[in-house]
């Protein structure tokens, strides 16, 4: 890897020492001495660093490498292009849905015994949301089941771009005004899908996901 590439001796110095997820940073001023930049400089990149999830920074214990997530990245890019509206959140969704659909059957094929149950339990809980007095709109469970299929590939950007998509739609509150048949036909699918997942059924699950894409033609599902 071409290091030179990478704008940030901070980065640079987390790369070149190895420094291992949880391991705790010496003080900006001893990696200013060994790497020649001025604390200041340092103190700039760390609060990028930090932005970008790659370390944290907390009173008394220091600063710490944080695992590495693509999440906070796409998100923040996310975010600004829709406040400035140089993007709108329909083109996202067109990338989230291309992501699920291309990487279905990877993600499918490696679901556990256990999955399937936690599956089904969203599945349950969100209908008895659904069908309580008063009623609630099962949103974390929407975001839960969709994660949960997907969170068997050891693919951080895949990951990333998916969990930023759900953080992206809750900001957009999209759904807020929609009616309650619209949660009825979404889950309806939903539940088809953990049904056919269940019993290995992938490509008729994969299916069954594009159709429910299309609930809101312009709308994520």
């Amino acid at each position: 890897m071409i290091l030179s590439k990478l704008d940030s001796d901070f980065l640079r110095y987390l790369i070149e020492k190895r420094v291992a997820a949880g391991e705790r940073l010496p003080s900006l001023n001893e990696i200013s001495v060994e790497m020649g930049v001025s604390v200041g400089k340092l103190r700039e990149q760390l609060e990028v660093a930090r932005t970008l999830g790659f370390v944290s920074v907390r009173p008394r214990l220091g600063t710490h490498r944080e695992p590495y997530s693509f999440t906070p990245a796409v998100l923040s890019s996310v975010l600004f292009g829709l406040g400035t509206a140089e993007a709108d959140f329909d083109q996202f969704s067109q990338l989230r849905r291309a992501v699920e659909t291309s990487f279905w059957q990877e993600a499918v094929t490696q679901l556990t015994a256990e999955d399937k149950i936690y599956l089904q339990e969203l599945v349950n809980t969100a209908w008895e949301k659904l069908r309580g007095q008063p009623i609630h709109i099962p949103n974390g469970e929407h975001r839960l089941l969709h994660l949960t299929i997907f969170s068997r590939l050891n693919n951080p950007f895949v990951t990333g771009i998916l969990e930023a998509y759900w953080d992206a739609y809750e900001a957009s509150e999209l759904t807020r005004y929609m009616g309650y048949q619209y949660w009825l036909d979404v889950w309806l699918y939903h539940e088809r899908i953990v049904a056919a997942l269940i019993a290995n059924e992938f490509e008729e699950g994969r299916q069954l996901l594009i159709e429910h894409f299309s609930l809101l033609p312009t709308h994520p599902a």
